[in-house]
């Protein structure tokens, strides 16, 4: 009888094993090796740190200028942008405009969109001096290259990046222009900061002097515009053939019109399958079998919910990824499958 009991017991000991360790290799198929914390390029592992407002101006009509203050300081370049995590926790991306010298202390200005997607709306009603909000590090997808000549071409709150840019021309001893063009002088944040630089800087407000004249902008090593999809559609026709235009948008250029049907995608990781319907976007599906997974614009162009792709073709719909980045990576917020069927480090 006892040998009888030992039996069992080693018996229900092996199956047990064997359950734990198919259920351990599943979750990770690497296994015995460690896994990655996080996806190879992916979830981001910035944390979040803490910022408190300290100061809330408004440099122009329907814009807060906020300085913010943290305690575990993070480098900066010109270009470079914030994530903040609103008291609702919404998340949203605000571009530097102060000093990168100015370590640990960073100033973001919000132009109100009334028709937007909620966040000015939130930033302009509820962030005051005193507040303490949750920020990442910042990144940059914008960054300022070396260059003998520069012109800039921004449109109303796209002077935000633009303006440590013009510090670091002016630094570095190079050429620059500025044309800064908006819907009237009272909506254009910074014009004070902007005169000192005097005739490098040509101010369009629209109610006095109607469209900007894009034949003016001179011809430049590098040029860089910031605003809305129109101005910079305009300044990359009206520029030398063979000048590079470096681009930045608050808002997507348009997906490409096309097929939406369904696909199935794997995460690797886990090994769990998920169907994506034609009518939602593979971040849409995949939150719901990972509410985790790290998503902010939903619109293809912060980059946030970038994972690497192991198997498939991708129907690519960004405007943030570069040709080299495609090849392995996709945004999930936009991107699809150009076949039936994606495999994801997830």
């Amino acid at each position: 009888m006892n040998r009888a009991l030992k039996l069992a017991a080693l018996a229900g000991t092996a199956y047990l094993t064997r359950r734990t360790l198919r259920t351990r290799i599943r979750r990770s198929p690497l296994w015995p090796l460690p896994a990655l914390p996080v996806p190879v390029s992916g979830r981001s592992p910035r944390r979040w740190i803490p910022a408190r407002i300290t100061s809330r101006t408004e440099p122009a009509a329907g814009v807060a200028l906020l300085t913010l203050e943290s305690p575990e300081p993070e480098p900066w370049t010109p270009g470079a942008h914030l994530d903040i995590r609103l008291p609702s926790g919404l998340v949203r991306q605000y571009s530097l405009c102060g000093d990168p010298a100015d370590t640990g202390r960073y100033r973001i200005a919000i132009r109100l969109v009334e028709d937007g997607r909620g966040g000015s709306a939130e930033a302009h009603a509820a962030l005051r001096p005193g507040m303490t909000l949750d920020v990442r590090p910042p990144r940059n997808h914008f960054a300022l290259r070396p260059a003998g000549s520069y012109a800039f071409v921004v449109g109303g709150i796209g002077i935000t990046p633009v303006l440590p840019m013009l510090a670091a021309a002016e630094a570095a001893g190079a050429d620059w222009t500025l044309l800064y063009c908006g819907r009237s002088r009272a909506s254009m944040p910074f014009l004070d900061e902007l005169a000192v630089h005097g005739d490098r800087v040509t101010v369009v407000p629209e109610d006095e002097q109607g469209l900007p004249d894009l034949t003016a902008v001179p011809e430049a090593a590098l040029v860089y515009c910031c605003g809305p999809e129109p101005l910079m559609q305009a300044v990359r026709s009206a520029v030398r053939p063979g000048t590079e235009v470096v681009l930045e948008r608050f808002a997507p250029a348009g997906a490409p019109t096309g097929d939406a049907r369904p696909f199935t995608v794997e995460l690797h990781r886990s090994g769990t399958t998920v169907e994506v319907g034609a009518g939602e976007s593979a971040l849409t599906a995949i939150r719901r079998a990972a509410p985790d997974t790290p998503y902010s614009c939903g619109q293809g162009f912060c980059g946030t919910c970038r994972h690497r792709v192991l198997a498939g073709g991708v129907d690519h719909r960004d405007t943030l990824l570069t040709d080299a980045e495609r090849e392995d990576s996709m945004l999930l917020c936009v991107s699809r499958a150009t076949g039936d069927r994606l495999v994801l480090d997830l």
